[in-house]
């Protein structure tokens, strides 16, 4: 069932229509329907980040062609800042320093895409069911409550639109219920043409910028030379690679680990012998870091998850033998 909705979701993207399946009725299905309409729907539309008392308004426009994404992700507060993605490929240009980041889209999670596209494991970590229908950006919600079995996980309600599965809206609370972030479409059109003037980029003329290849080589986990001494409960590890840090800093490596929600980054780098390296936990607004040293490197772990879980799994990380 799931994979006939997921191919049904590749065709109407294709036609540029939403998806209009029969909405399913279990919670799990429902899980898939969303990541499919993220990925595989054509959509424009302005939603608005909170966390704390930071509120920030977004602008997206999103187009499958031939089964590839095209993305234009703009800041409409604060300084101007743009991701502009073709493909695997993704461009982070920021023009306050003429500064263009480019990376690779592989595994990423911007809104309304927080749904990995295979949400497997999913019910060993949350208990997910089905909350009421309601009206989010003036369309029919059907809401999605995940509440986590322990405490290394946040909880989550997820609102998708019932036509087309996309999310509309996703809001985030720690175990006392307090609000940790929230992403919520004002307005948005699903389906329909997406023309090239909503995807291309703002900042055209960037001869004179600064471009900074980011994008990381997959490593296999063997040889990057780190592991896991005890694994932490319903976060898998999900990938290695080795990222470039600058010519003076080398490389790292970069674990994520997932537990098919969120997802937690691990940063292995060499510092040299008196680094100031401000080691220890601290927070930047919903996502936690942490910091140790260990055998001449800094380990840095950070996410969208509650303090403990970056700690533990930064506590795990041990080089390979030990």
């Amino acid at each position: 069932m799931r994979r006939l909705a997921a191919v049904f979701g590749v065709c109407a993207a294709l036609l540029h229509l939403p998806a209009l399946a029969e909405a399913p009725g279990d919670p799990l299905s429902w899980m898939a329907r969303i990541a499919s309409a993220g990925q595989r729907l054509n959509y424009v539309g302005t939603f608005m980040y909170q966390s704390g008392t930071h509120v920030e308004t977004s602008r997206i426009a999103h187009r499958v062609d031939g089964g590839v994404e095209y993305e234009r992700l703009e800041a409409l507060d604060g300084s101007p800042r743009e991701v502009i993605r073709r493909g695997m490929e993704v461009r982070c240009m920021l023009p306050d320093q003429k500064l263009v980041i480019i990376d690779e889209a592989a595994g990423r999670r911007a809104f309304p895409a927080r749904i990995p596209a295979s949400p497997v494991g999913l019910a060993e970590s949350y208990r997910i069911r089905k909350g009421e229908v309601v009206r989010v950006a003036g369309m029919e919600a059907q809401a999605l409550i995940l509440e986590p079995r322990d405490d290394l996980r946040y909880g989550h309600t997820l609102w998708a639109e019932v036509q087309s599965g996309l999310l509309l809206k996703a809001r985030t609370v720690d175990e006392q219920g307090q609000l940790v972030e929230q992403f919520a479409f004002s307005d948005v059109r699903i389906g329909g043409e997406i023309g090239d003037e909503l995807l291309a980029p703002r900042f055209q003329n960037v001869d004179d910028w600064r471009f900074v290849n980011a994008r990381g080589s997959d490593l296999a986990r063997a040889d990057s030379g780190w592991a896991v001494a005890e694994e932490v409960p319903g976060y898998a590890l999900t990938s290695v690679m080795r990222r470039p840090l600058g010519p003076e800093r080398g490389q790292a490596v970069h674990m994520v680990f997932s537990d098919g929600l969120a997802s937690v980054s691990v940063f292995i780098e060499p510092v040299a012998d008196g680094a100031s390296i401000g080691l220890g936990p601290l927070a930047s607004g919903a996502i936690n870091v942490y910091k140790r040293s260990l055998d001449g490197h800094l380990i840095t772990v950070l996410g969208e998850v509650p303090e403990r879980a970056v700690k533990r799994i930064g506590d795990a990380i041990r080089p390979s033998g030990q």
